[in-house]
């Protein structure tokens, strides 16, 4: 199933730069898929000469007049910049002319301008940010990363099911395991949203695993880690710092002296395994789910590499049906709530 892929090439700390050779890097890949690249003609159509590439069936450039700062507020972009490279290609996924948005632009303006955009699935009160992490077994899903820092038990669920629903699409697994996230594995743990949470999820046709502690997420625990938006978003954040420290120890370690830089030659080939296995980059892409549409954020610092995994993400998700599943999962689920009597979802 060939895509069409809407990038924000403006967007994020390097804009075209790193935009640009990423979706022409795609394309040597996936050359049936098309991009259209959205922002401002001049500056794509530079990067394209420099890159010595040229526009055709599935490379296009689609006019954008503004971009969106990294620091600006998500009421300025949504109110005063329509035609944001940003909002312009969230449009194209509105109007049905590409599957998906990549943007590496402002967190919280790409988000409120997609929900606004976009809207919700029926069913889904708030959409959620969800990111694979890697693990000892493989990798996690895990959501909410950041939109939602106050939930409820309902959000929770939703989210699970959201997850699962995602996870499933992606790596085809009927039935993914469920975790939520809590100071301890016992039912008597945690706050009442959380424990109320674990009674929904118990109740529901979900694979509920039961409840999960943080140093289970990289131990692959679960395929699916729930928790809100400010749990999980401080979780993403110290375990990105905890990566960088070690890198940076070993680093100081093996250039100590002579001997050090000698065993470091030597181990060079493991030390490029463990630098691959943690390598940020290959998980760059933050998938915005409950929306009429896809949307996937990466990271703002991305390089093209990192871009590049960002937009494959979203490929593998239009290929994969994604959204129709998710909105086929909470209709089922919503009937399955009000109609107890008439069997499992």
């Amino acid at each position: 199933m060939d895509v069409t892929l809407a990038i924000d090439a403006m967007g994020g700390d390097h804009g075209p730069s790193v935009t640009i050779p990423a979706a022409i890097e795609y394309l040597k890949h996936f050359p049936g898929d098309t991009v259209v690249l959205v922002g401002i003609p001049d500056a794509i159509e530079s990067e394209l000469r420099t890159l010595g590439a040229k526009t055709g069936v599935h490379l296009r450039v689609h006019p954008a007049s503004e971009v969106v700062a990294m620091d600006e507020s998500p009421q300025s972009a949504l109110r005063g910049k329509k035609d944001s490279s940003m909002r312009v290609a969230i449009n194209l996924v509105k109007s049905g002319e590409a599957s998906a948005c990549i943007s590496a632009g402002n967190t919280g303006a790409l988000m409120a301008t997609a929900r606004y955009v976009l809207k919700t699935i029926p069913g889904i009160d708030r959409p959620a940010i969800a990111s694979f992490l890697p693990t000892n077994t493989g990798q996690v899903c895990m959501l909410d990363l950041g939109a939602n820092t106050d939930c409820t038990a309902e959000h929770l669920l939703q989210f699970a099911l959201m997850g699962s629903t995602l996870v499933n699409a992606l790596e085809h697994k009927t039935r993914p395991t469920i975790g939520l996230l809590n100071i301890g594995s016992e039912d008597i743990k945690g706050n009442e949203v959380v424990k109320q949470a674990s009674e929904l999820l118990r109740a529901s046709d979900l694979n509920f695993y039961g409840n999960v502690e943080g140093n289970d997420i990289f131990l692959g625990v679960t395929d699916v880690v729930v928790c809100d938006g400010f749990v999980g978003n401080v979780a993403l954040k110290t375990a990105e710092g905890v990566a960088k420290m070690m890198g940076g120890f070993l680093r100081e370690e093996f250039s100590r002296n002579v001997f050090t830089k000698i065993g470091a030659l030597f181990s060079l080939p493991a030390l490029k395994a463990f630098k691959h296995r943690l390598d940020h980059r290959r998980y760059n892409g933050a998938s915005f789910l409950g929306l009429k549409g896809i949307v996937v954020k990466s990271h703002g610092s991305a390089d093209s590499y990192a871009f590049l995994c960002a937009i494959e993400r979203a490929a593998e998700e239009a290929r994969g049906g994604m959204l129709q599943h998710i909105s086929e999962h909470v209709e089922k689920w919503h009937h399955q709530r009000h109609n107890p009597g008439q069997g499992a979802a």
